[in-house]
Formats: C-alpha cells, structure tokens, sequence
C-alpha cells in the first residue's frame, strides 16, 4: 500500500509537477466564500485564470465550428478582475493558473467541478498524458438558456492523477504533442 492519496499529490509537488501549488483547500479568501481550489482528498482543484476567450461566431457570420480550421479571429479575448459572463449555450476557453509538469509514470484527468456542473456548466474531461507540460486550456460551455458567472482566480475543475508502474515508452512530449509548453488559451490545432 503506497502513502495516501492527498500526501502522493503533495510529494509530486515538492518535484515541481504543480506551480504555483496550494497543499490544502481553500474555501474562504479574505473573508469571503469561493469556489474551491487546492489539494482534495483524491486530487487537485486548479483555478481558472482571469483571462478567457469567447466565441463571437455571430460577428463574422460563421455557421460552423471547425476544429481543422478554428481562428483567432472568432473569438475575443477578455481579462476580467472577478468574473466573466458566458453567454446561453455558448462556450469559453479559459486557462489554469497553475503549470502542470506531469512526470513519466503519471496520467491525470481533468474534470468539472459539481459546483459549476449544477449550474448547468460542463467543463470538457480532458487527459494530462505522461511527459505533458504546461498551463491547461479549459473549455467551458454554458448548457443553460440563461447567461452564466465564471469566477477568475477560483476552482473550475479537478484533476485526478494515476500512477502507473514505471514510466510510460512514449511520452506527450516525445510523441511531439501539439500542445506541449502552452502558456495562455490555446486554440485547437491539428
């Protein structure tokens, strides 16, 4: 039986695999209630940054969304002091404040948290593959008929991580993932 899962997270932490790194959670800031963030009994509840991008489809008359053809251009780029506004079914992209460095014998998933989930909010389940670095890209789609809050700098999602044997033959980074070292919202690539 190895150390328990909250203690593992922490000591992939001290070997730099989450920066910057919060070893417990936090549910109150200055007085005030947030949404989650911080190591959690199996896991780790990163933070959504302040900077997203919205897609204005409706700007340039697209009728289709095409994951080999996505531009910069259908979308805006907002940075927001506490929150931003996605609209009725619509979607944003986000980035995590923290970095993730994941080691060679690791494999994370990327989740929703509950909280925003029964608000009708889905983030995209997502993998972190062995050899993977860098800030996540988020996507956030609002299901609801109403517009809904995303709060900057609190919990969005929670990461599950799985610790295999030995290290995996081939890494993200030598399989030359197309999103390896990403540093802000990154869009879809091919």
């Amino acid at each position: 039986m190895g150390p328990k899962p909250d203690a593992w997270i922490r000591l992939m932490a001290d070997r730099g695999m989450i920066h910057p790194f919060v070893d417990h959670l936090v549910r109150e800031e200055h007085g005030k209630r947030v949404i989650s963030y911080g190591v959690s009994s199996y896991g780790y509840d990163l933070r959504v940054s302040n900077r997203f991008k919205l897609i204005i489809n409706a700007k340039k008359g697209i009728s289709v969304v095409d994951p080999k053809g996505f531009d910069d251009e259908e979308f805006v780029d907002i940075e927001v002091d506490e929150y931003v506004i996605i609209p009725p079914n619509s979607f944003a992209l986000g980035v995590s404040i923290e970095h993730f460095a994941i080691p060679l014998n690791v494999m994370a998933f990327c989740v929703g948290k509950s909280t925003y989930a029964r608000c009708g909010v889905v983030v995209n389940w997502t993998s972190f593959q062995a050899g993977w670095e860098g800030f996540a890209t988020l996507e956030i789609s609002n299901t609801t008929p109403l517009p809904v809050k995303i709060y900057a700098r609190e919990g969005l999602a929670q990461i599950v991580f799985f610790e295999g044997e030995g290290s995996c033959d081939v890494s993200y980074k030598d399989s030359q993932g197309k999103y390896m070292c990403q540093s802000g919202v990154t869009l879809p690539q091919v």
